[in-house]
């Protein structure tokens, strides 16, 4: 029912991923597997439903707050997550990692200590640093192809006094984890007992691989907690910019409110957005289920390819993510030889693990979210770059 094989050309369209790979890189002739968007055309119920807004013609102030909206919220939370979620608590926001850096100035003073999941998404450390926040890492172990949390090194940071806040990723990008039901009820557990809040970035929540099933923080919260999310990565729609997000005690969700309208101004929302999220979710399921049969076919790909030639890494596809984060430590190579192999011989470019920080030494982070037939040359072009320097 969907084309996901037919090759999209992105160039020329102001792409970052395209376009503008040499401001990372430097070089702008290369194929890229960089930043966290797909290749693929968005679902066509998105764009018959934009499309009727095109046509209309008045492109004027708008709300998010109508029954509509929030309707088709508790719709998708029921129909993915068999949860009910209160919209009453909702706030929206023009991007998941600013309504984050909104609650952790609200939730913190500069100086104080927010825990962090490592290796970690790049731009967590941008605004922390940026809000002048300290990031406290805590590592996860490898055990297997299973990514674990040491509970007790995370109780240790949590129960620091400077520590204010516990920034969850879930599912974990770049490592794909999903967190299980007992994990995350530790973790709840944990925070309310040294009285740490939880913010939860839950992008990611939609595409998860067989029958592993993503849990809402909104399910085992016990303490001040917000999660924050958007149908933008699912469904392909960052362009249109707008998330939105669930917090549950009203004085923090009026203050966030009035951070957006009364600091910055920001009172209508991108209504493109609007109508792409209503529409997504509410006829969009068909699309994501064969979505996610696609990348999963992907991934799989790049399992049985890098395993074929390097059996040592045993790499398996994560859990969740179109993201493949591929653990190279067991070929015992330089990174920085790597990635100049792959840039200046292979002419592909792939995100190095150090981007997410000291945990992420070692390791690649390739974007599966494409075509397969450019999944199929990637994968080949780093095979050769790794035999060259094995």
């Amino acid at each position: 029912m969907f084309d996901f094989d037919t090759p999209i050309d992105r160039r020329g369209t102001w792409c970052i991923q395209w376009d503008y790979v040499g401001d990372l890189f430097g070089a702008n002739d290369l194929l890229p597997f960089t930043i966290a968007d797909m290749d693929f055309a968005t679902a066509p119920c998105v764009i018959q439903a934009l499309q009727k807004r095109v046509d209309h013609g008045i492109l004027g102030y708008s709300s998010w707050q109508h029954e509509e909206f929030f309707g088709a919220i508790r719709h998708w939370y029921q129909q993915q997550f068999n949860c009910e979620i209160n919209t009453n608590w909702m706030v929206y926001g023009p991007s998941v990692m600013y309504m984050v850096s909104q609650l952790i100035r609200i939730w913190s003073e500069p100086g104080e200590g927010i825990v962090v999941h490592t290796p970690a998404y790049n731009n967590f450390y941008k605004i922390i640093q940026g809000n002048q926040r300290q990031l406290l890492s805590c590592p996860f172990e490898k055990q297997g192809n299973d990514w674990v949390c040491d509970m007790d090194q995370l109780e240790a940071l949590l129960s620091q006094p400077e520590t204010k806040i516990l920034l969850l990723c879930s599912p974990h990008n770049p490592t794909g984890k999903v967190w299980s039901h007992s994990e995350l009820k530790t973790m709840s557990e944990l925070c309310q007992c040294y009285n740490v809040s939880v913010i939860s970035d839950e992008i990611h929540m939609d595409i998860l691989r067989g029958e592993t099933k993503h849990i809402p923080w909104s399910e085992v919260a016990t303490t001040r907690w917000a999660l924050i999310t958007s149908a933008s990565k699912t469904f392909n729609l960052t362009a249109l910019t707008g998330a939105y997000g669930f917090i549950y005690d009203d004085h923090s969700r009026a203050a966030c409110s009035h951070q957006l309208m009364q600091r910055y101004g920001l009172s209508s929302p991108a209504i493109f957005s609007i109508s792409a999220h209503i529409a997504a979710y509410r006829e969009g399921q068909p699309w994501l289920d064969a979505l996610r049969d696609y990348l999963s076919g992907n991934l799989n790909y790049i399992a049985q390819e890098l395993n074929a030639v390097f059996p040592q890494l045993n790499w398996q596809p994560p859990q969740a993510t179109y993201l493949a984060w591929i653990d190279l430590r067991n070929l015992h190579i330089d990174d920085d030889k790597l990635q100049q192999l792959l840039v200046h011989e292979e002419k592909v470019a792939i995100m190095p693990g150090r981007i997410y920080g000291e945990a992420g030494n070692g390791f690649l982070r390739f974007n599966a979210g494409c075509p397969r037939s450019k999944v199929e040359l990637g994968i080949q072009k780093l095979i050769s770059a790794l035999k060259k320097l094995c």
